[in-house]
């Protein structure tokens, strides 16, 4: 049996057959925890050494109808049952998350009966978010999830055994983000590297970036083009928040990780 399918059991067990049938022709519980597994796969953020961490933070957007129909029949067991089965699915797919899998739902007089937008965020349990800073505000479209938004964490919250990995800086790669969680993390077009950049300007092994007690550092790996920090050719640079980092044609941001919105 699958995800989607012990969902709908799981609604029809606690929230009884006449929610089922509430949705009959509008918005489907369903078709939401459809649109939440989609926006996991579409944010993971992958990053060196098979960590993919993924939104934990979701706010349905509905119409002032289905809205009240939620309210009606039950809004409390329905963002408990979508979060169980987002919370299944995080560990199938073996998603990491920062903090607590949350939930809310809210009526938007925008949006016609049956139509939806998920706006999702990844929030610590703390209630920070773990969103790099420059990421865009959610801009959704009916019926299928948005992207990035600082949505407080839900009332409806899962604290399940999905790990909550530590603080770590983070690299951007043309909105692409990847958690710098291993000692050592190489950079380069070759298969080989922890990250692979497609760029022809880009060596096989073109730089490293090494987390030390003394901060993260970037060394250049004897690359053809250099690498460069701040527009500045280097060998080897200690990396501030907000540093510009070019190889090739190839631009990274990092982030420490150490502020509030990092």
């Amino acid at each position: 049996m699958g995800v989607l399918d012990r969902f709908e059991k799981g609604v029809e067990r606690v929230v009884s057959s006449a929610f089922a049938k509430a949705f009959r022709s509008e918005v489907k519980p369903v078709e939401i925890a459809s649109a939440i597994r989609k926006d996991m796969d579409d944010r993971a953020a992958s990053f060196s050494r098979g960590r993919t961490v993924v939104p934990n933070a979701f706010d349905v957007e509905l119409g002032e109808s289905d809205h009240e129909r939620i309210v009606e029949w039950g809004e409390d067991a329905l963002a408990d049952e979508v979060i169980a089965s987002a919370a299944e699915y995080a560990r199938e797919q073996g998603f990491s998350l920062v903090g607590p899998l949350a939930v809310t739902f809210t009526a938007k007089p925008d949006l016609e009966t049956g139509r939806f937008r998920v706006h999702s965020s990844t929030v610590r349990a703390a209630g920070t978010s773990d969103a790099a800073p420059g990421t865009p505000s959610a801009s959704g479209t009916p019926g299928t999830p948005g992207a990035a938004s600082n949505q407080p964490a839900a009332a409806h919250a899962w604290t399940g055994a999905v790990p909550e990995p530590p603080r770590h800086p983070l690299i951007d790669i043309d909105g692409k983000r990847y958690l710098l969680t291993s000692e050592s993390t190489v950079l380069g077009r070759g298969t080989e590297s922890d990250i692979v950049v497609d760029d022809t300007g880009v060596s096989r092994r073109h730089l490293e970036i090494r987390r030390t007690p003394r901060g993260v550092v970037v060394t250049d790996l004897g690359s053809t083009n250099g690498t460069f920090v701040e527009g500045n050719r280097i060998t080897a640079a200690t990396l501030v928040d907000g540093n510009t980092i070019t190889m090739g044609r190839t631009r990274l941001l990092y982030y420490s990780g150490e502020g509030a919105d990092a």
